[in-house]
Order: C-alpha cells, then sequence, then structure tokens
C-alpha cells in the first residue's frame, strides 16, 4: 500500500466514522486500537495490511471488509515475510512488549551467534533520533525489528559483551516510554520504564538506572498517579544527592539529578502546589548552572535551556500565562530537538489561549506542529487548548484554526 492508496483508505475510514457518529476514541476503543491508531490510519500514517486488522476495522465500522476495502481479499493470504519492513504505529509496539520477549532462546540448546554490539549501538542511536522527533509510526517499525535483537544479545552474549547489551536495551526502552508518554499510552510508558530499569541495574550502571526512574515517574504523571511519581522522583533524588554533593560531581549524575528536580515540578504543578513546584524550578536551575551548558547525558536533554522551557510548562499548568510567556521570551532552543522545541511552542499557545490571544496561541501551535507533528495532534493538553480556540473564536475562528483542528479531531 503506497501513500496515495494510505491516503485514500484513511479518509474512507474517517468518512465511515463519521457517518456513524463516532469519535476516534470511540472506534479505537470498539475495536481494541487507541484513538492515536485511528488517528494515524485516517490520516494515511499507519497501513493496514493484515487480513484480520482490516476485519477488526470493518467490524467496529459496521460495514463488510470490500466496503471499507473493495480490493482486499476475501480469504486469508499468507502473511508477509518476517524481514519484511512494515510501518507501525505504538499500538504495535505495545505488543511488542506484551509477554515475554525471548522465548526462543530459553529453549535453545544451540551456541548461538554472538551480538554485533556497533551495528546495534547504530540501530539505538537512530531510536532516539527518532524518538526525538517525535516520528512515532517509524520508531515503531524499527523497534518491531530492534528490540527482539536486544533481548537475545542481552541473554546469549559472552560477560564481556552482556553489560554492553543490557545498556543498549536499557537506553531503548527508556526512548520506548518516553514516545509511550506523548502519545498518552502511559501503561504502556510504565511497563517499558520498568524493562528499562531492569536491564538498566543488570548493565551495572546506576546512572542509567536513574535516568530509568525518570521515564518511570513521567509515566505514573500521565497516569495521573501525582503520589506514585512523586515517591519515586524523590526517593531517587534523595538517593543522588550525597553523590553529587561535591565539585567533583560527574556531570552525567548532575543531568540526571536535574531532571528529577523537573520531573517534581511537574508533579507538583499538576497537583496545584505553587510553592512546591517553584522551588523544583529553583532546584534544576541551580544544577543547570553547575553543568554550565546543555547536555544531552541518557537523552534527557538536561541544561539550562530545557530548564526554562519546563518552567514555561510549569507556569502554564499552574495558570500563569504572564510568567509563562515572559520566561519564553527569553529562550533560544534552537540546540535542542524537534521534540522540545515543539513543546515549548505548544505550552506558549497554551499560554496565549489562557489570555484569549487566538492569533498568537495559533501561531505558536502551528510552529509545534511544524516541528513534531505527531505530538501536536495526539498530545492531550495540546488538543484541549486548539478545541478551546474553536469555541473562543466560534465562527469568526481563522480558517488555519478550523484546519488545525480538523488535523488535530477535535471538532467531531
Amino acid at each position: 500500500m503506497d501513500a496515495e492508496e494510505r491516503k485514500a483508505f484513511g479518509a474512507r475510514v474517517a468518512q465511515l466514522r463519521k457517518q456513524r457518529g463516532m469519535k476516534q476514541e470511540e472506534l479505537g476503543a470498539a475495536i481494541g486500537r487507541t484513538a492515536s491508531w485511528v488517528s494515524q490510519v485516517e490520516r494515511g500514517v499507519q497501513p493496514v495490511v493484515r487480513l484480520d486488522v482490516l476485519q477488526l476495522l470493518a467490524d467496529g465500522l459496521g460495514v463488510s471488509i470490500q466496503v471499507l476495502s473493495p480490493d482486499a481479499p476475501t480469504a486469508p493470504t499468507t502473511p508477509p515475510p518476517a524481514d519484511v519492513d512494515e510501518a507501525n504505529d505504538l499500538d504495535e509496539a505495545r505488543l511488542l512488549i506484551s509477554g515475554h520477549p525471548a522465548l526462543d532462546v530459553l529453549l535453545s540448546h544451540e551456541a548461538a551467534e554472538p551480538p554485533d554490539l556497533p551495528a546495534l549501538t547504530s540501530a539505538v542511536d537512530e531510536v532516539w533520533s527518532l524518538t526525538h522527533a517525535a516520528q512515532f509510526a517509524e520508531l515503531s517499525s524499527l523497534l518491531g525489528r530492534l528490540i527482539p535483537r536486544l533481548e537475545r544479545a542481552a541473554r546469549v552474549a559472552d560477560a564481556a559483551s552482556k553489560r554492553d547489551a543490557q545498556t543498549l536495551l536499557s537506553a531503548t526502552y527508556q526512548a520506548l516510554s518516553a514516545a509511550f508518554v506523548r502519545q498518552d499510552e502511559a501503561d504502556a510508558a510504565w511497563l517499558a520504564a520498568d524493562r528499562s530499569i531492569r536491564a538498566a541495574e543488570m548493565s551495572e550502571q546506576p546512572l542509567q538506572v536513574f535516568a530509568g526512574i525518570f521515564r518511570l515517574a513521567q509515566a505514573f504523571v500521565r497516569l495521573k498517579r501525582l503520589d506514585q511519581a512523586e515517591h519515586a522522583a524523590a526517593s531517587a533524588v534523595n538517593a543522588l544527592k550525597p553523590h553529587t554533593a561535591d565539585e567533583s560531581a560527574e556531570p552525567e549524575a548532575l543531568s540526571v539529578l536535574g531532571s528529577l528536580h523537573l520531573v517534581l515540578a511537574l508533579v507538583h504543578a499538576r497537583a496545584g502546589q505553587r510553592v512546591q513546584a517553584r522551588e523544583e524550578i529553583s532546584n534544576a536551575r541551580a544544577v543547570a548552572k553547575r553543568l554550565g551548558g546543555d547536555r544531552n547525558d541518557f537523552n534527557l536533554e538536561f541544561g539550562p535551556t530545557n530548564v526554562e522551557i519546563q518552567a514555561v510548562s510549569t507556569a502554564v499548568d499552574l495558570g500563569d500565562a504572564g510568567e509563562a510567556l515572559d520566561i519564553g521570551r527569553q529562550i533560544d532552543p534552537a540546540s535542542l530537538s524537534a521534540e522540545r522545541r515543539s513543546r515549548l511552542f505548544m505550552d506558549l499557545g497554551r499560554a496565549h489561549a489562557q489570555r484569549r490571544h487566538i492569533g498568537e496561541a495559533l501561531d505558536c501551535l502551528l510552529r509545534a506542529e511544524e516541528l513534531a507533528p505527531e505530538t501536536v495532534r495526539t498530545h492531550v493538553a495540546a488538543r484541549a487548548t486548539i478545541r478551546e480556540l474553536v469555541l473562543i473564536g466560534g465562527r469568526a475562528a481563522p480558517p488555519a484554526l478550523s484546519a488545525l483542528a480538523e488535523r488535530a479531531n477535535v471538532l467531531d
């Protein structure tokens, strides 16, 4: 299925769904998928090539397969070879982490081929590039091939290579956890973060464990389990602080510590605890000052710039739009990833929306979408802001806002 065929198929799915008066969330729930998956199908990002998935979708829409896809076969076909690359969204990644990841290794008595660690390292670097760019369909496709290889490598490698394989596995699960959080798949993010922590401990890399706890706390925040998020992050901060107290502290350790302060700021902001949230932002600023510049240890992108981006987000969560805009004007995010830059513009859009500045809010959201389309179109806060702007604008809403709302599926 090429790009044009995917778009035509997606348009047909959207038309049939709207004819039934269903929202994307309702269709997803009816077929055991997510709204994100439905959205990607309708926009032609996610192909539907398997007959069983096509049948599932047709059943959810209340039509026959032939109505949904006239060219579909009427009988099961041979599945594609395992090495054929197919685009997946994060729903497929959920399946990937369901169950034991390497059952074949447990039953095999044959000598395994040594893992190609340089190739695996390069693939993990690509995983993080896709994660930072919020290219989730491509990410899931890559992970479908990579995670089984890493899980096997972590079990069959010799003693000298096993720790390296576990480190790579931990980093990969952290990326997957981060992606799940951004796609509002918090339960899967929890599982991926937990697996990253276990692999990090097996790799004998303590700071990697703490980075995994940062991902875990983010998953808890998305699940609205703020007490668990605070417990996980605060426990990690308390354990790490004595090892970062003097001037000889490793910069990697400072990056993790500062990131944990930022997640605590997020927790307190979501709980409406203004004093505590500001205190944690101050703590993170102090750590960033010690670092002296932006870094990307453990793909945390911690440094002075990211602290200020989080300060904007915290101010917006607390309803302090003016403060958020004042901080935002002083930030140059050019050195950070597309995802971080997009998040800044998204939060500035939220701040302008709080002040009912429709034009400025729209401009920020469009800039965010240009940088990371999937994040803006699926992020809960972004979609809520777009919906609010549509209501504020009413019949006078700019055409660009209506188009953005259509892309984010907030007009149903």
